[in-house]
């Protein structure tokens, strides 16, 4: 601090009126001084007063230069309590690690390793209490990167997204939060994207809903964490009605919530691990009326391409407006074709497409010829916490590499939406479904069990091209569509 203010006093601006002054008041001492040695020296003792005057003037001016730098120093000194300009007594205890990292990591130069965490605990509602978890976490080294509160009857559940030193584990972590007055703690590994402060987030998939209506089940599953999402239609595939249909406002059912699809039917979202709040409740019935006002929607986008034998395809997403053409496609298709599809016979094929081809199940990819001829169809469907591929392509457009193709779309879809895994159910003797999910050169595990194959591909963590960069690389016969 001393150093900084003695440059600052140094780097102060030189006003001329000091010099100025200072001149005026040497003149005028010159001539004092003057016209006293010319009236003393003609006295007889005017030598040995010079000598005098002269040793008393030395003195004085010693004097005052002491008196000047001793008045410096104790202006630029910092006050009794005080270091760097801060009062000893109002500096917090530091919220960081403990001393001995904060020690070490000044010896190594290299920050210390740390971890995200995601934690969420009750606390009693009243005045302090969020107060002694936090002074708890602070002296474990844990930085609170965001808090949020979600309001109960009897307490209040806070949720921290936490930056603790690696070595803090779980258990710890929980134990010390439930000597701090926390219960029901419940502590998980979290990662980069969970930095996203929560409006954010909320805003992006509200904006995702928008776009698209099968992002729906997508943005809840985001939303509420790790969880289980099941559609259930109002009527079955057989026609009975199945008695799921929830009141408009929805049900809360601790780990279970109800709420009404505007499609017809009931969303149930499940958490066994965790309890609903009724924050993530209201969060929830938020998205499901954005999706029920907004009504039917698909992004409109396509690709034109072209085959090997010259003949053009273009790859589409389809809804439940295609159910026609749908209709008719498998009116085309040989038994055996969709006997390979279906595991057996189609009792109600329009029944079951309308099912296929609703966005609350999943995301329809499909195919038509130049003529507008639906020719295959491709889906995603999503399984609860799992997602399934299925494939359908009429027997004159097979052995073509539609079905490769409308594959590696769906798989590109699935890790866009961050699925670690797809599977496929057909039957051993399907070579042309096997064959296409080799081609993906993903790690694959096979099942089977009485003539049925599952086959399950394991997606990458390293990033694979989405659908948008697989539009963009150049392709052989390939051409952009006109959106």
């Amino acid at each position: 601090m001393t150093d900084v203010t003695s440059s600052k006093s140094a780097r102060r601006p030189h006003h001329w009126r000091h010099d100025l002054i200072e001149l005026a008041a040497l003149f005028t001492a010159v001539v004092v001084a003057d016209t006293i040695a010319k009236t003393i020296v003609k006295g007889p003792d005017g030598p040995y007063l010079l000598v005098f005057s002269a040793i008393t003037l030395v003195a004085t001016a010693a004097f005052h230069t002491w008196w000047a730098r001793r008045r410096g120093h104790a202006d630029h000194a910092p006050p009794a309590g005080h270091t760097g300009g801060r009062p000893t007594t109002d500096v917090p205890a530091p919220s960081g690690p403990p001393a001995n990292e904060r020690e070490a990591e000044a010896e190594s130069g290299a920050p210390a390793e740390t971890t995200l965490w995601r934690m969420r605990t009750t606390v009693a509602d009243t005045p302090g209490s969020l107060a002694a978890l936090c002074t708890v976490l602070a002296r474990l080294g844990v930085d609170i990167l965001t808090l949020q509160t979600h309001p109960l009857a009897d307490g209040t559940v806070d949720e921290f997204l936490l930056r603790a030193p690696a070595g803090l584990s779980a258990r710890t972590l929980a134990r010390e939060t439930a000597a701090a007055g926390g219960r029901d703690t419940w502590t998980e590994r979290a990662d980069t994207h969970d930095l996203v402060d929560t409006p954010t987030r909320v805003l992006g998939l509200a904006t995702r809903t928008a776009l698209d209506a099968a992002e729906l089940p997508l943005a809840l599953r985001q939303l509420l964490g790790r969880c289980t999402l099941h559609s259930v239609p109002a009527v079955s595939l057989t026609g009975r009605p199945t008695g799921e249909q929830a009141p408009v406002e929805g049900v809360l059912e601790e780990t279970v919530m109800r709420l009404r699809d505007p499609h017809g039917g009931t969303l149930i979202v499940e958490r066994p691990h965790l309890p609903f709040t009724p924050t993530e409740f209201a969060r929830a019935r938020a998205l499901v009326e954005l999706d029920a006002r907004l009504g039917p929607r698909v992004p409109r986008s396509q690709d034109v391409l072209t085959l090997p034998e010259g003949n053009e395809i273009t790859v589409r997403r389809a809804d439940r407006r295609d159910l026609p053409a749908a209709r008719a496609m498998h009116d085309r298709c040989s038994a055996r074709t969709l006997g390979l599809r279906y595991h057996g016979p189609v009792g109600d094929a329009d029944r079951y497409l309308d099912h296929l081809l609703s966005p609350r199940f999943g995301r329809t990819l499909a195919v038509q010829t130049a003529s507008g001829r639906l020719v295959a169809l491709g889906h995603l469907l999503w399984d609860g916490d799992e997602t399934e591929v299925a494939l359908l392509v009429e027997d004159d457009w097979q052995r073509r590499g539609i079905g490769s193709e409308l594959l590696g779309r769906l798989v590109a879809m699935a890790e866009e939406t961050g699925c670690d895994s797809v599977y496929a159910v057909t039957q051993s003797s399907n070579t042309g479904m096997v064959a296409a999910m080799r081609a993906l050169n993903l790690p694959l595990d096979y099942q089977i069990e009485e003539g049925t194959l599952v086959i399950t591909a394991r997606l990458s963590s390293a990033p694979r091209p989405t659908a948008r960069a697989r539009q963009e690389q150049p392709r052989e016969g390939t051409r952009p569509a006109e959106r």
